[in-house]
């Protein structure tokens, strides 16, 4: 989900969709089954991304999201009592 309020123009919430769905294409093998919801949280800086789909935003993105996407792959840890 990419809200309005954290990236106002349709060219940066469309680009971040699309970085989205290549970023779990590429991570679906890692990932448990079902269904996967990512959300944006925080807006990118406008100052450091003027261009609504820069090189450098998309690439911000994909970093960001693969680092997401391997924490999410980690198994997780054993529960103490169990």
């Amino acid at each position: 989900m990419v809200p309005k309020r954290h990236a106002k123009r349709a060219v940066t919430r469309g680009l971040l969709k699309r970085q989205i769905r290549a970023a779990m294409g590429e991570a679906a093998s890692g990932l448990a089954p079902g269904l996967w919801v990512v959300r944006l949280k925080a807006p990118f800086d406008r100052q450091q991304f003027p261009s609504a789909a820069s090189r450098p935003l998309r690439a911000a993105a994909r970093d960001e999201l693969i680092a997401l996407l391997q924490r999410a792959a980690l198994p997780a840890p054993a529960r103490a009592g169990r």
